[in-house]
């Protein structure tokens, strides 16, 4: 066989076995090699690690791109310095992730314009870096996404879509009033996640009723915890959730049985 078709029969095995990097480098990487007088198995220990890092570049940049985040935000970006009560190890121990892996959940509370989002982003992001799958929705977008699925008769495979998911992030839950049938879908949500996805939920203190309640502003109230709000902060130095307002809470089963009651105890009074 010649040389020339050795090359081209090799560049079709490699297009087969989905070898795309080794399949680009193995020519430049041959003459380093031989420049350097390297042996055989250092060449092919340089393709493989160069096939292994583009895959795992390309399978980082497919979770970024599926967890739909409106603006990348990372802790480095975040201004710990400009409200120190911010429990700041803490928050540097949530992105390592740990928390995921115990299917346990963080909550955000405070004011508009706090930096809840930015957190939530952050470690958000800092889950895709790690190779966890991450799914962020803005809470109200997300209620008019699943009444659009519903409607269609796609509410099921949306449900199982997230359940697919490591960490779903739920941001400014309270901000704005449900209806009835958004209420309880988004709840459902919430449901399905327990103790199966981590759950990043960011909130304001004060919580709206749902169109002159029905029992989820309680449920969503004792779910959520409560804080004191933080001070206003200038736009330009967004301020930062004070300690208290970050923290993970007991993953409890009674903690999802009295949501139900309590939901359940408002209808039966309606």
């Amino acid at each position: 066989m010649s040389v020339e078709s050795t090359k081209v029969l090799l560049e079709h095995y490699l297009k087969t076995l989905k070898l795309p990097s080794i399949l680009r480098e193995h020519r430049k990487m041959a003459a380093v090699c031989q420049a350097e007088g390297a042996d055989y198995s250092t060449y092919l220990l340089r393709l493989v690690e160069q096939e292994i890092h583009d895959r795992e570049q390309r399978a980082a940049e497919r979770r970024l791109k599926s967890a739909c985040f409106p603006v990348v935000k990372t802790l480095d970006s975040f201004r710990f310095e400009a409200q120190p009560s911010i429990n700041q190890p803490l928050v540097r121990e949530l992105a390592h992730g740990e928390f995921i892996k115990e299917r346990e959940n963080v909550l955000l509370i405070g004011n508009s314009g706090t930096g809840k989002t930015h957190l939530a982003t952050a470690l958000a992001f800092a889950a895709c870096q790690m190779g966890f799958r991450v799914r962020f929705f803005g809470v109200t977008g997300l209620v008019t996404q699943l009444l659009e699925r519903r409607d269609e008769r796609q509410l099921e495979r949306f449900f199982k879509q997230l359940e697919r998911v490591d960490l779903l992030v739920l941001d400014e839950l309270g901000y704005v009033p449900f209806s009835k049938m958004g209420a309880e879908l988004l709840f459902e949500v919430v449901s399905r996640a327990y103790e199966r996805t981590s759950l990043v939920v960011t909130t304001n203190p004060a919580l709206r009723v749902v169109d002159g309640g029905d029992g989820f502003a309680a449920a969503h109230r004792r779910f959520i915890g409560s804080a004191d709000p933080p001070g206003p902060y200038p736009r330009g130095q967004r301020g930062k959730l004070p300690a208290q307002g970050l923290h993970a809470p007991p993953k409890a089963a009674s903690g999802r049985e009295e949501i139900v009651e309590e939901i359940d105890t408002r209808k039966d009074a309606g």
